[in-house]
């Protein structure tokens, strides 16, 4: 694994993705720009579309899609124990675990691990990282808003909150479509498409927008600890279980790389929203995304063998 083949790598896969990032970031910092409005456009149209696109259009089937979510349910819940057990180990206070095995438990795999796993490993296996990027968010509506609410949100709230995710719909949608064989109307087909094509830049300049709401913390144990986890574990268990699961080629790449994403800035707004360690949260995920190009970089190089 020369130099030139880790420059090579980063420039071609994730020096794009960086640069659009930071437009973002400039203008959310220069301007007056509602992130949240923007977000929901992402959120409500075309992460669903672009998810329905890819599953429409792909060979992927049933079972991988089925082993997929197992994949990454395995994978959270163990990263959550993994937080949970380092936690206790540094002797860390209720608050600061929490706010540390919800970020490590939840990566970016939408705004940033869709277009990483774009880039390096092209539409198959994008099919499979947003088959991932589902499950983590029907995952993260449940268990991560527990986590954060410390007892405050009952579980029932949380199920129903599952209702409100378009992208599981896309995904329900596109099962129907693929396996019924019904054919799209072609206007319809081409508004899917040109909302899906649109999907990916719009992420990346969300998360430049949304790391200008980013504030410190001087609990460096805690945020040292978030961060390291996230960055250097992650990767080592998401290539662990992936073997467990037999995965090959671009199924293997799309899991692995999903599960090295830095944390979610969605924890960043849960944080806030039950007040938990907010100034904790975001720095992991600022600290994370900025250091992330240092082990995606080598990561790719490496899955791409």
């Amino acid at each position: 694994m020369s130099f030139t083949e880790l420059f090579s790598t980063f420039a071609n896969n994730l020096l794009p993705i960086l640069l659009i990032a930071s437009a973002g970031y400039i203008v959310g910092k220069t301007l007056t720009v509602d992130s949240r409005t923007i977000g929901r456009i992402v959120f409500y149209i075309f992460s669903p579309l672009l998810v329905f696109n890819l599953l429409v259009t792909s060979n992927l089937n049933l079972k991988q899609a089925a082993s997929t979510f197992g994949f990454t349910a395995i994978f959270i819940i163990s990263m959550g124990i993994i937080a949970f057990i380092v936690g206790k180990i540094f002797k860390l206070e209720r608050s600061h675990l929490l706010a540390v095995i919800l970020t490590v438990g939840f990566g970016n795999t939408g705004n940033y691990g869709l277009p990483v796993v774009k880039f390096a490993f092209g539409d198959d296996a994008l099919a499979v990282a947003s088959i991932f990027f589902v499950a983590t968010s029907i995952l993260f509506n449940t268990g991560g808003v527990i986590i954060a609410s410390l007892g405050q949100s009952d579980l029932k709230s949380a199920i129903l909150g599952l209702f409100k995710i378009p992208s599981l719909y896309g995904v329900a949608l596109a099962l129907v479509v693929k396996f019924t064989d019904f054919q799209m109307p072609i206007p319809l087909e081409r508004t899917i498409e040109i909302a899906a094509n649109g999907a990916v830049p719009s992420m990346i300049v969300l998360l430049g927008l949304e790391l200008t709401r980013i504030e410190w913390t001087y609990n460096f144990k805690a945020l040292s600890i978030g961060v390291l986890i996230k960055l250097l574990i992650a990767p080592m268990i998401g290539l662990i279980i992936a073997s467990m699961f037999g995965f090959q080629g671009f199924e293997k790449q799309a899991n692995v790389m999903q599960a090295a994403m830095p944390a979610a800035v969605a924890t960043t707004v849960v944080a806030n929203e039950f007040r938990l360690e907010s100034s904790l949260v975001t720095a992991i995920v600022f600290l994370g995304t900025i250091l992330s190009p240092l082990t995606l970089t080598p990561l790719i190089v490496f899955l791409s063998r």
